[in-house]
């Protein structure tokens, strides 16, 4: 069976079909839709695809317009809107059977240094991922064996993904939660060497767990839920290089929900401490 690492590779491996157009593939999974830190993560490699190469993405600010259907392929047309001294900005239209489902700017600065550095210190220290179990063997400890959609999408799974807090399973342990959430997590096999693919998966990544801080306080991450979800914008700033298939501690939190819409803020640092990535999502939250 083919490694799930080496299967996101292969997702964000676009094929060209014209100078600005790009096509990529989707899982045809049992979801209702796709994935979206998938589109975010393959329309990020459409836009790098259109530059030099020289010059890493600092940030990129998108838009989830319409669900993805899974199966069917979507077309990525890239607008080069700037090629400047130091920066270099695209604008990336995610079309699907003729019907854009997502929009994503992305900007690219030429490295520099600059004439100070300084950065906040994480704020809480936390446990070394290799002394945290897995979130399957928590699952699985907490539910036995899991339904059979369940474990197909564990063994597919392309992240390595580890709680730092002990997950809730009853509305009793929920209430008064914080709405905080923390997680070690890496690729679960090498991602190879270029800088690009590290810089998607981890896009693909920041997607999986983000909302959680927005639900912890209202149902456990695990079992029914009452509400359904969807990410409405995105938007990363990327600080330093890094590895996604080497650990990343994401430190996320939610400052408000109102209004049927979630925010969420989160920190990715790395192994030593260093903020490698700031990110902030907005999620739709409607009853079921």
């Amino acid at each position: 069976m083919t490694n799930p690492a080496e299967s996101l590779v292969d997702l964000l491996d676009l094929e060209r079909i014209e100078v600005n157009i790009f096509r990529g593939l989707s899982p045809n999974e049992s979801l209702q839709r796709v994935f979206g830190g998938q589109v975010a993560g393959q329309a990020l490699v459409a836009a790098a695809r259109t530059t030099d190469g020289e010059r890493p993405v600092h940030s990129l600010h998108a838009y989830f317009l319409r669900p993805g259907r899974p199966g069917v392929p979507i077309v990525y047309q890239v607008e080069r809107v700037r090629d400047g001294r130091s920066f270099t900005t695209r604008r990336v239209t995610a079309v699907q059977q003729g019907r854009t489902i997502f929009n994503l700017t992305a900007s690219f600065h030429k490295p520099e240094e600059g004439p100070f550095e300084h950065q906040l210190p994480p704020a809480r220290k936390v446990p070394d991922p290799e002394s945290l179990p897995t979130v399957t063997q928590v699952i699985r400890e907490h539910h036995g064996d899991l339904p059979e959609q369940l474990e197909r999408m564990a063994r597919r799974q392309p992240f390595d993904i580890r709680y730092v807090d002990r997950l809730r399973w009853t509305p009793e342990e929920v209430k008064d939660a914080e709405p905080r959430s923390a997680v070690w997590m890496r690729a679960v096999g090498p991602l190879g060497d270029d800088p690009v693919v590290h810089t998607c998966a981890l896009t693909y990544a920041s997607d999986m767990t983000l909302l959680d801080a927005v639900r912890i306080p209202v149902q456990p991450l695990w079992g029914p839920r009452t509400f359904d979800i969807a990410s409405l914008d995105h938007a990363m700033w990327f600080h330093r290089p890094f590895r996604a298939d080497e650990w990343f501690l994401y430190d996320q939190e939610s400052p408000i929900a109102t209004g049927g819409r979630g925010l969420a803020r989160g920190r990715i640092y790395d192994a030593e401490g260093r903020l490698l990535v700031s990110v902030v999502q907005e999620g739709l939250f409607r009853a079921l």
